[in-house]
């Protein structure tokens, strides 16, 4: 059974400290919040087991800060309706997906580590937006690692049906993520999916993510600009970087430039990139990097902080 934790008021402070992802933190039991704002959870270990770790049901203005959270048949945190959720500078690890945020407003997630997704579909991404909106929507400077064989992955960063501001568009930027598979249909980063707007990919690493590496596969004003992705051959792979609107999803005006690929599919083949034509034109298509000079070394052996390894 969920019990319900009464936290310490806080004010919200502007900025997400330094990470310290091996420092000491505190038993506490799964959260549950409804309606709540103005609170910090700070330094907090929780274990799930069969319910989410923390659970924000129409809340606003908290932040989430250096805690662990792990080890839950269902997701890691869960949040529904709500709005200015900040989630930063922690630790993630099997979990059906680290961050579900569904219906909610303004979410970020930012220097948080992560570990072993378990799914299964359609769970299975470390971050997943479900219908997300506004602007301070980020995804940013987060190290993300599935270990083949110790966890069953989706994307790693799925934003479906979710819409950014065109002055401020969701933010997914310097994430290290490395492993995935075996899904045949999972991999990196997927924007777009079922539709969606105003998103920018950039400066993001990737190595041997599963399936694919990035993709759009749907949505206008969306921008996949200067990353690397790189995968070996294995027995899922399929395309490195890929534009190609599905589900009937509306495609167009979305770039996709100056991106490193070095990818190898299922049959041993260099098939870095792909466009199905359905989004129209792709403005930097041509300025992709493909057959890239580039291997797993573009991340470092040791991707995660020596406690959560």
């Amino acid at each position: 059974m969920r019990k319900l934790i009464t936290l310490t008021i806080l004010l919200i402070s502007a900025g997400a400290s330094a990470q310290n992802f091996c420092q000491r933190h505190k038993s506490a039991e799964p959260i549950t919040l409804t309606n709540a704002h103005n609170i910090t959870i700070r330094g907090d270990s929780i274990n799930g087991g069969d319910v989410a770790c923390i659970t924000l049901y129409s809340c606003h203005d908290i932040r989430i800060t250096h805690c662990f959270i792990g080890n839950s048949t269902t997701v890691g945190i869960h949040l529904y309706g709500c709005a200015n959720i900040r989630i930063d500078s922690s630790f993630i690890t099997n979990v059906s997906t680290g961050v579900y945020a569904l219906h909610s407003y303004a979410i970020s997630v930012t220097y948080c580590e992560g570990k072993n997704m378990q799914g299964p579909y359609p769970r299975g991404a470390f971050v997943q937006f479900d219908e997300v909106s506004g602007p301070r929507c980020r995804v940013s400077y987060n190290k993300f690692e599935n270990i083949l064989g110790q966890s069953h992955p989706e994307d790693a960063i799925s934003m479906y049906k979710s819409n950014g501001n065109p002055k401020d568009p969701i933010q997914i930027i310097g994430n290290k993520i490395r492993g995935g598979g075996p899904s045949k249909t999972g991999g990196g980063i997927m924007l777009g999916d079922n539709g969606g707007s105003y998103m920018v990919a950039k400066d993001n690493i990737l190595v041997n993510p599963g399936q694919y590496g990035m993709a759009i596969s749907g949505g206008h004003n969306i921008s996949i600009i200067n990353n690397k992705i790189y995968s070996k051959g294995q027995l899922f792979t399929n395309v490195g970087l890929y534009i190609w609107a599905q589900a009937d999803a509306d495609c167009s005006m979305d770039i996709i430039s100056g991106n490193t690929v070095n990818w190898i599919n299922k049959d041993g083949e260099q098939n870095d990139t792909f466009d199905q034509g359905n989004c129209g034109p792709v403005p930097g298509w041509m300025t992709n990097n493909t057959e890239a000079k580039i291997n797993e070394n573009i991340l470092p052996k040791q991707l995660l902080s020596p406690c959560n390894r």
